[in-house]
């Protein structure tokens, strides 16, 4: 049997894809609970946000050197080369989807087949360190962290580019149940909240008879709690906060709380100045007509 409506409601919308990516991804391992001194990895995540891929990417090969055996240097590498691809194919230009009708038009796009590959090694590469490391301790915290944001960024590039909407959903699952192990083992690991939060939120939007289906099929939503999540991350995450903030101005945007989507829009333009998506969104924001 083939379930059209959730694979076009925007039910796979930027998931801790990465989603933008983005994410794209809280603390680097217990002992950095409460550092305060940017590491590579935070470096790294920050010139994401600011487009800076060759310079993220610089970051994060430097942090690995330190940190072999980690899964979050693999995953940080992943990331650059997701939301690269997202920005050379002009996927970044379209993440503000107001409605589900918009989401569902998305186009597939023709993605770059060596960065592709790379992507993959990356991912694998992560999922084989947090693995190991799991295996000598189940609450490794960079381990849980690492394996979380490899499923979601899986599902980004599943949806955002391939536009293969089951692939996306069955690696969401995997985001969210690694995020729920994850915050069972440390609840102040803020970043994991935004797996489950984004997921919870959209399928919270979608019509009743939609969210049955999908429950049945182990996913649930809650748009209240989604939201709560997400400013959770927004406010106390590390790697993670600016994106759970791009993920709350979208929310805001589709919930007509404008308001709210400029207030997030114009901190990120301020902190993020080489961002041309934010002035963009604030711009169209303010005059919707110039969409």
């Amino acid at each position: 049997m083939r379930i059209r409506r959730p694979d076009r409601s925007g039910t796979l919308c930027p998931t801790a894809v990465l989603t933008l990516l983005l994410a794209l991804f809280a603390s680097l391992g217990v002992a950095h609970a409460t550092e305060t001194t940017p590491t590579g990895l935070d470096r790294g995540f920050n010139r994401l946000y600011d487009l800076d891929f060759p310079g993220a990417q610089k970051e994060f090969q430097t942090w690995e050197l330190a940190n072999p055996e980690n899964a979050m240097g693999p995953v940080g590498q992943a990331a650059g080369i997701l939301f690269s691809e997202f920005n050379r194919l002009g996927v970044l230009e379209a993440q503000f989807y107001e409605n589900d009708s918009v989401f569902a038009k998305r186009q597939k796009y023709q993605a770059d087949a060596e960065q592709k590959v790379l992507f993959e090694q990356q991912l694998s590469r992560a999922e084989a360190l947090g693995r190991a490391r799991l295996s000598k301790d189940p609450r490794d915290l960079d381990a849980l962290l690492g394996m979380t944001l490899a499923s979601g960024l899986r599902a980004d590039y599943a949806a955002l580019i391939e536009k293969r909407n089951l692939s996306s959903l069955h690696y969401t699952k995997e985001a969210s149940a690694w995020a729920d192990q994850l915050l069972a083992a440390h609840p102040t690991c803020y970043d994991g909240h935004l797996a489950g939060g984004i997921s919870r939120y959209i399928i919270g939007s979608m019509a009743a008879p939609v969210r049955w289906l999908l429950r049945m099929g182990g996913v649930s939503g809650d748009k209240d709690r989604g939201i709560a999540e997400l400013q959770s991350t927004a406010t106390k995450g590390r790697l993670l906060a600016p994106f759970a903030r791009i993920l709350l101005a979208i929310a805001y945007v589709r919930e007509k709380d404008k308001p709210r989507a400029r207030e997030l829009l114009l901190a990120l333009q301020k902190d993020f100045p080489n961002n041309h998506l934010f002035p963009r969104e604030l711009a169209r924001l303010e005059n919707p007509t110039s969409r």
